[in-house]
């Protein structure tokens, strides 16, 4: 049964605490929620491509092809595009997303009796580049990653339709009741990564193969129900446009080793976690 005054029912909640994940359709209006924030990085792009004098002929703005131009930009000058990437998480309609009511909403019904937070430093817009590996997260909780607690939930919604030459984020389905998982925080395979995308999981492709793994399509406007602990990585994206996606993570104040650590973030808050936990470093 589903409360009027709910946006999950009592079988999706039930499939989030079973799998660790679920997919939620249709959850942020495309006209009032989504568009505005396609609109904003459209205009973005095109402020930035007129700083770089690139004579590119833009169409006129479609949610359909909001990010048209980006890929002359990066083509031109690869740090244009992490100017994007840096502008677009200041864009007020997406802010006003991060900190919907319906997200806190759909906190409190995952997590019962909880107190949510918004991770600082833990919402933005991602932007995955065709064949670009520097930046695609390996196989990873969020928790090591991100800290804050670990009852924390991700909200991942897409901006444009995720079809499988995008490379879909992929999801280890029950991975969360694995609890946290060791790791190491040198990438042994890139070691020009930094940060939490060089954090790998102890015994990664054991730990890997031992679950089923999903990929579900998504369209603007859904959104990937994510458990701090759920293990995922970043599809590879062999298509010809950038994969635009949204997240946003809450995490409960109540958590007893969110209190101890003092909601503390990780990497991106300047917080090497290996200071915090050095009982998950398996270096």
């Amino acid at each position: 049964m589903r409360d009027d005054r709910s946006i999950l029912n009592s079988a999706q909640i039930e499939e989030f605490k079973r799998n660790g994940l679920i997919v939620v359709k249709n959850v942020y209006d495309l006209e009032t929620e989504v568009i505005p924030i396609q609109r904003s990085i459209y205009e973005l792009i095109g402020i930035v491509l007129h700083k770089a004098g690139l004579p590119v002929d833009r169409p006129a703005f479609a949610p359909e092809t909001f990010d048209h131009g980006f890929q002359q930009l990066l083509a031109h000058d690869r740090r244009l595009g992490g100017e994007i990437y840096d502008a677009a998480k200041q864009i007020p309609a997406f802010v006003r997303l991060v900190a919907s009511s319906k997200n806190e909403e759909i906190f409190r019904q995952l997590r019962e009796d909880s107190v949510p937070g918004i991770a600082g430093g833990g919402y933005g817009i991602r932007i995955d580049n065709p064949n670009e590996n520097k930046y695609r997260a390996p196989w990873h909780q969020e928790y090591p990653a991100q800290l804050r607690s670990p009852d924390g939930i991700v909200l991942w919604s897409p901006l444009v339709p995720m079809t499988e030459d995008l490379g879909p984020v992929e999801f280890c389905v029950g991975s969360h009741l694995e609890g946290v998982v060791p790791v190491l925080t040198l990438d042994p395979d890139n070691p020009e990564k930094s940060g939490a995308y060089a954090l790998r999981l102890k015994n990664e492709r054991e730990l890997i193969e031992s679950y089923d793994r999903v990929a579900p399509p998504t369209r603007p406007g859904d959104v990937v129900l994510v458990d701090f602990l759920t293990l995922h990585a970043s599809g590879i994206n062999c298509g010809a446009r950038s994969r635009w996606s949204m997240q946003f993570r809450y995490f409960n104040f109540l958590n007893p080793t969110g209190i101890a650590i003092g909601w503390k973030g990780s990497f991106a808050a300047g917080v090497d976690f290996r200071l915090l936990h050095p009982e998950l470093v398996a270096d």
